[in-house]
């Protein structure tokens, strides 16, 4: 591992061949049938309701096959610059919180992802932070590759400038945090996670108290589920990932 100053690159080295190359669980999108939309309700796919109350839980068991199975992660947006004569460049990647002082994030983008190679190719993009009223557009975004054209046009969202770095944000989102890599790290087989400091922070009002803090409670944020794929609030669900190309069965 090697760690350089500013805007340094962190490697490691392969230690073994990797297998067959795992892309991702989304099937990008490009001309053809027209878009179902799946609206979003209280019901499972199998007519079943989910409970907000508490659930008794048995003996513990293992799964047939492992997986990252982790109640709601951030549900962000990245966006940044296009390739010269391309659009701007909006996708939906994991993302986490690496540091809080200094204030630090990481995506991971998979080798299918546009987004990898301009990450490898600009220094500089914005998080931002959805509401449940953009759950459209947001899994619109998730479930296109941005081979299909302008996302924003797509999407139906608002391009802004950022403040402080060289990149396009989401209006509508009430959240912007805008990022400037300082590291990366190469994840075998197909992974690259891109670790970031977050430079500045805009937000609209109602958003957060007279001090900065973060009011939860005030505004419908949601999460990814990793393990049933679906999308919450604070204890709501609003949605689930690929619920504008038809499909339930993604959980990862």
């Amino acid at each position: 591992m090697r760690v350089g100053g500013s805007g340094r690159r962190i490697a490691i080295h392969q230690i073994s061949e990797p297998g067959e190359m795992s892309w991702s669980r989304r099937s990008f999108m490009g001309a053809g049938p027209a878009l179902v939309i799946w609206g979003c309700s209280d019901a499972d796919p199998e007519g079943g309701q989910h409970s907000a109350g508490a659930t008794e839980l048995g003996l513990r068991r293992p799964l047939s096959e492992p997986g990252p199975m982790i109640p709601p992660v951030p549900a962000i947006i990245l966006s940044m610059r296009g390739r010269d004569g391309d659009p701007d460049e909006l996708s939906v990647l994991w993302t986490f919180v690496v540091n809080g002082s200094p204030p630090q994030v990481g995506v991971s983008a998979g080798e299918e992802h546009l987004a990898r190679r301009l990450l490898d190719e600009r220094s500089e993009f914005v998080l931002n932070v959805p509401t449940a009223s953009m759950m459209e557009a947001f899994d619109t975004i998730d479930m296109n590759s941005g081979t299909v054209g302008d996302k924003y046009t797509l999407s139906g969202l608002t391009r802004g400038e950022a403040s402080s770095v060289q990149a396009p944000t989401v209006e509508e989102a009430p959240i912007h945090c805008e990022c400037r890599i300082i590291g990366s790290l190469e994840v075998p087989p197909v992974r690259k996670i891109f670790v970031a400091e977050v430079v500045a922070t805009t937000v609209r009002e109602g958003a957060v108290d007279d001090g900065g803090r973060l009011l939860v409670d005030r505004v419908p944020f949601f999460g990814m589920t990793a393990g049933s794929g679906e999308h919450y609030t604070m204890g709501q669900r609003v949605g689930n990932i690929g619920m504008t190309v038809g499909r339930t069965d993604i959980k990862y």
